[in-house]
């Protein structure tokens, strides 16, 4: 066990990725969790999680780093997307693996759509590809105007937050043609988005310290607003690296280069709880299936937009912590009068 300031029941993973943790995912159907990272080895790491901690359970390699994870509905499957546009589907069952589909540059966010019965891969290609996992063409290809840099889709609700600073709309259902495309709210780069649980609307966060609460709708527009946060004293500002939705409650987490995570509820627009600073970023978080388990990963991000590569220090290594999470935490609060 691991005491990480005020969280002394945070239990740490064994074996660990070695490099920068690029993505976690919780299986729909058990604990199972999963790691992406830029580890040399290019592996997409499995851990069994229980009420002692977790073990690790298998692991299956890339040829190039891992920037995504998801899992098939049914809980057998584990997907990953890469650096060298490979996608690959694992199964734990069998420890088996393929590749499913390729894109012509990086795959930076993917998930698989129950509807379809088929994974939707989002590229730095500036494309959306759907694939069967029978033929090696995709059966559906979105082009888009500019690269993914993140994307989430929820039942029929599908958004895409590209280069520039566009989001697209989409139901899911009728890819060809998106729904919608806006600006994002906030005025610089997008670093993830995540889909409302009721498809109402979601949520983008941004390199400045910002999340944007956004509605569908035109009818809902009074609802959308922005905040501040992952912010030192108001003026060291962090990039929000991402944004996790609690599958019960539609409370969310937000994590970022700061070193921090907090749980917020947008319809009463408060903060639930503040988690303390720890000495590396956040770089990855998961929820899972029935929320009463919070994964983070703890990793140094490269977030120093000058010399960089000046504050990586290799003997600090990443880590992976699952953090219990009782209602009082993360359930909705009445607004405040």
């Amino acid at each position: 066990m691991t005491t990480l300031g005020n969280t002394p029941k945070d239990l740490e993973l064994p074996s660990p990725p070695g490099d920068g943790i690029s993505s976690l995912s919780f299986s729909p159907k058990a604990n199972f969790l999963v790691s992406g990272s830029w580890d040399v080895s290019n592996q997409v790491r499995c851990w069994e999680v229980n009420g002692a901690g977790a073990n690790p359970k298998a692991a299956m390699s890339h040829d190039a780093p891992v920037l995504c994870t998801a899992w098939s509905s049914d809980g057998q499957s584990v997907f990953s997307g890469a650096c060298d546009g490979k996608a690959k589907m694992w199964s734990l069952g069998t420890g088996q693996s393929q590749q499913i589909g390729q894109h012509a540059g990086a795959i930076k966010s993917m998930a698989w759509v129950d509807q379809l019965n088929c994974l939707v891969t989002a590229s730095w290609d500036k494309t959306l590809k759907f694939w069967d996992g029978k033929s090696p063409n995709p059966v559906h290809t979105t082009q888009l105007p500019e690269r993914v840099y993140c994307m989430d889709i929820r039942g029929s609700l599908g958004v895409v937050a590209t280069a520039n600073r566009e989001v697209l709309i989409y139901d899911i259902k009728n890819p060809a043609n998106f729904f919608k495309k806006i600006p994002s709210p906030l005025k610089y780069q997008s670093r993830t988005i995540a889909c409302f649980i009721d498809q109402s609307g979601f949520a983008i966060g941004s390199s400045e310290g910002r999340v944007g609460i956004q509605y569908i709708q035109d009818s809902d527009s009074a609802k959308n607003f922005a905040f501040k946060c992952h912010r030192v004293n108001t003026v060291d500002v962090y990039a929000v690296n991402q944004i996790s939705m609690h599958p019960q409650w539609g409370t969310f987490s937000t994590c970022g280069s700061d070193g921090t995570f907090t749980f917020w509820d947008k319809d009463s627009k408060q903060r639930l709880k503040q988690f303390p600073q720890l000495s590396q970023p956040i770089s990855a978080t998961a929820w899972n299936a029935d929320g009463s388990i919070f994964a983070y990963a703890v990793s140094y991000d490269w977030h120093k937009v000058k010399q960089g590569s000046e504050y990586y220090n290799p003997n600090v290594k990443p880590q992976i912590f699952i953090h219990p999470t009782p209602e009082s935490e993360i359930k909705n609060r009445a607004a405040k009068r």
